[in-house]
């Protein structure tokens, strides 16, 4: 079985080799060159054309009456690395700013547990590429990859923090990430001489106020309680100080913590386009894109089980936390599949996706120890 230092150098490797998303080719190498060194003898591999760098792995069962899936995102961002560690990043402006790297290798560890020895239930190990782009839980799925023996019947998945300690695990009921939606909005009317108003349709003013009413949706039609985000953060219109712009170019987002809310918050925008339009004589065309960052909803049942356990477990240290707006497209998987999504804490550092991002290494034998007792717990064994 692989120990704590073996799991150690793993990340390090994998943190020198950072690609970014739908490009993790030399990731899904090293990943498959450590799971070929595992006991094979319930190990299962499947890959699919759309999602070629990424890779499922089931692990046969002994008397499986369920099949329990665990997630690891692989890739990396486009951060210029500035830890100074002597395994930083050897690929120029990509970097694990994200933490996958602990992610894969917690992932590794587990398995190589199972692979040695034999769960009860089947396993399954789906190392997912583009997460932070791309949307690549919504491609596998979309693809097909969840089908036959190689369907969850339930999903897990962790994600790095360092707002806890390290090796700390926490979680919540109810939404652990928000969901997000783009939104462009294109305003159009009539450009003009500055000097005479009256025969253009000033775009920059219609966009502004299409700003202005925005901010009170989230003050006046979300409930309070559940809480979004609308903001915009690009806002291109006209050439030069005295021509009237006839076009507006807006860029944002929008982020709630249900699906249900997003689809209110995104309802209203439309509404609120179709106003300005009619009071500016203009035409407004808006245009959604959610993808697969839907709400990270954690499944009450599973979720309650999961917290009890890790509150009960005496080698577990557990902390229950606040949703988060960040985005998540495992929310996508656990809209088709019941589980849980949690965070792993890797200690004091810099910020998530910031380039002086440094988890503390002793978080992975903590998550790997914590995930692999929950889930033979979870399997009865």
């Amino acid at each position: 079985m692989l120990s704590e230092n073996e799991l150690i150098q793993i990340r390090r490797h994998l943190h020198q080799i950072p690609e970014l998303a739908l490009q993790e080719q030399q990731t899904s190498d090293y990943l498959k060159q450590i799971i070929q060194a595992m006991p094979q003898t319930n190990l299962q591999f499947r890959t699919i054309p759309e999602l070629p760098t990424g890779l499922l792995v089931r692990v046969q069962g002994s008397a499986p009456q369920r099949t329990i899936g665990f997630r690891a995102d692989m890739d990396g961002l486009p951060v210029t690395e500035q830890t100074q560690l002597a395994f930083s990043s050897q690929h120029a402006g990509i970097m694990h700013a994200c933490g996958h790297d602990i992610h894969m290798t917690v992932a590794l560890g587990i398995l190589d547990y199972f692979a040695a020895n034999q769960p009860r239930d089947n396993l399954l190990f789906f190392f997912q590429p583009a997460e932070e782009s791309e949307c690549g839980a919504k491609i596998a799925y979309e693809s097909q990859l969840f089908t036959g023996d190689f369907c969850p019947d339930e999903f897990y998945a962790l994600h790095d923090t360092p707002d806890l300690d390290a090796g700390v695990i926490g979680c919540r009921l109810g939404t652990l990430f928000a969901g997000s939606i783009e939104i462009d909005a294109d305003f159009y009317g009539q450009g003009g001489h500055a000097a005479y108003p009256q025969r253009a349709n000033d775009m920059v003013v219609a966009a502004a106020e299409f700003i202005n009413q925005v901010q009170t949706v989230v003050a006046r039609n979300v409930d309070p309680i559940e809480g979004g985000v609308i903001t915009f953060g690009k806002f291109e219109a006209g050439t030069i100080r005295n021509v009237i712009a006839g076009q507006a170019h807006l860029e944002g987002t929008i982020r709630g913590l249900t699906q249900k809310m997003l689809e209110h918050i995104k309802q209203r925008l439309q509404a609120l386009g179709q106003g300005i339009a009619q009071s500016f004589e203009a035409r407004v065309e808006l245009q959604f894109d959610q993808g697969g960052y839907w709400p990270v909803e954690n499944n009450l049942e599973l979720t309650q089980q999961f917290i009890t356990y890790m509150q009960k477990e005496s080698t577990i240290k557990y902390q229950t936390t606040r949703p988060a707006m960040t985005g998540e497209d495992f929310g996508f998987l656990l809209a088709q599949f019941p589980g849980t999504m949690f965070w792993l804490g890797v200690g004091p550092t810099g910020s998530l996706h910031s380039a002086t991002f440094n988890p503390d290494e002793a978080a992975i034998s903590a998550g790997v120890q914590a995930v692999t007792k929950f889930l033979s717990y979870r399997m009865g064994e």
